[in-house]
């Protein structure tokens, strides 16, 4: 349920579609990558359709995100990409969550403070340029590994990642697969998993030391590069009008008294606003309202924003902010930013509408804490 008329669309069939794209794409595993609520999409539903369209495992960047997950139901493979505390481990292993080992030193205090690591799964990250998080070397790895199998744990994969997978030259990645390369081999373990592509990899960098890779961005139909690849969008965002009125001439609108009608016009104001992560910048911008382009004028308020009506629309009209017609990749071009960040900042006040083979099957409210 929600009571303001403003909503994201989720279409798990778009999903399910790109990821059967990306399956004939690379002969690796997909480890489908669900951190910041799945780029927005909502994290359980993306879940449940990655793993039926064969996804190994899904991924997560904390342990709030994986207990997120177990608590709406969600029972296979969840791998934490980023930093755990030592002192929480206890409930990854409790809620069978895997976890990612950062440093040398990170893991030498996890088995200090838990010596019995029993059936935990390790997924051991190393730093190949991002200067991140990892470990950096053949001898911390071989460590790391050592450490984890004297203590009972389960050295289940190796990783890296990228810096600049989604740059026309790959000079930086081919450095960073060398030494990936060096170190997993010299390291002469059997890792099950072994993974360093990320979405713009995929597409473009594709190994033959990997067996995984890690979809993010273009599992939710956003490619990172230039790809033919029919690629479908998961997320739309429509608001609707909730007031109409018709100004004069010279008249302002919004705060800052920033926009000056050049003739009488109508103005309609949206239910959303900066809070719900429709930033100011886009003032100026347009957006799409039955076949007609309306311009964003005015001030982006906290909670509402005005448009400039080509004429007359009744109240509660639906209004396209990212849709087919008002693509994501254009939004991010104007805003000077990428679709990540756009998709990220769409808050909580904002519900998913989730479809599921065709049908609307859920409405996910977490300011009404309704999952």
């Amino acid at each position: 349920m929600y009571y303001r008329d403003t909503y994201a669309k989720i279409d798990c069939d778009a999903i399910a579609h790109n990821l059967s794209l990306l399956k004939k794409k690379t002969s690796h595993a997909l480890i489908a990558v669900l951190k910041a609520n799945a780029y927005g999409h909502n994290d359980y539903w993306a879940a449940k359709t990655a793993i039926e369209s064969g996804c190994c495992m899904v991924a997560v960047s904390s342990l709030d995100e994986a207990l997120a997950l177990r608590r709406q139901g969600f029972y296979d493979q969840i791998l934490i990409l980023g930093h755990i505390r030592p002192k929480d481990i206890s409930i990854a292993i409790e809620h069978r969550v895997s976890v990612s080992v950062i440093s040398s030193e990170w893991l030498k205090e996890v088995v200090a403070l838990h010596p019995n690591l029993k059936h935990l799964i390790f997924h051991i990250k190393v730093d190949t340029g991002m200067n991140r998080i990892g470990l950096r070397n053949i001898g911390e790895v071989v460590e790391a590994v050592d450490l984890i199998q004297r203590h009972h744990g389960i050295a289940e994969g190796i990783f890296t990642h990228y810096a600049c997978a989604d740059s026309d030259s790959k000079e930086m990645c081919e450095r960073q697969f060398d030494k990936f390369k060096q170190i997993v081999t010299s390291c002469n373990y059997p890792f099950k998993w072994i993974h360093a592509e990320n979405s713009a990899a995929i597409l473009t960098y594709e190994d033959t030391l990997t067996n995984a890779a890690r979809c993010g961005l273009v599992m939710y139909g956003i490619s990172p590069v230039a790809t033919d690849l029919d690629l479908k969008p998961a997320l739309s965002l429509i608001s609707h009008l909730t007031c109409v009125k018709k100004i004069k001439k010279g008249e302002h609108v919004g705060y800052g008294a920033t926009y000056q009608a050049d003739e009488d016009c109508f103005i309609g104001t949206l239910p959303i606003g900066y809070a719900d992560g429709f930033l100011r910048a886009n003032q100026g911008r347009f957006l799409y309202c039955e076949n007609e382009w309306v311009e964003v004028v005015g001030r982006v308020c906290m909670d509402q924003c005005m448009v400039r009506l080509p004429h007359f629309f009744p109240a509660g009209t639906p209004v396209e902010i990212i849709s087919s017609h008002c693509p994501i990749c254009e939004m991010a071009e104007d805003l000077h930013t990428i679709p990540y960040e756009i998709l990220c900042i769409l808050s909580d006040r904002i519900p998913r509408k989730i479809y599921y083979h065709q049908q609307e099957v859920a409405v996910i409210n977490n300011r009404l804490h309704e999952f």
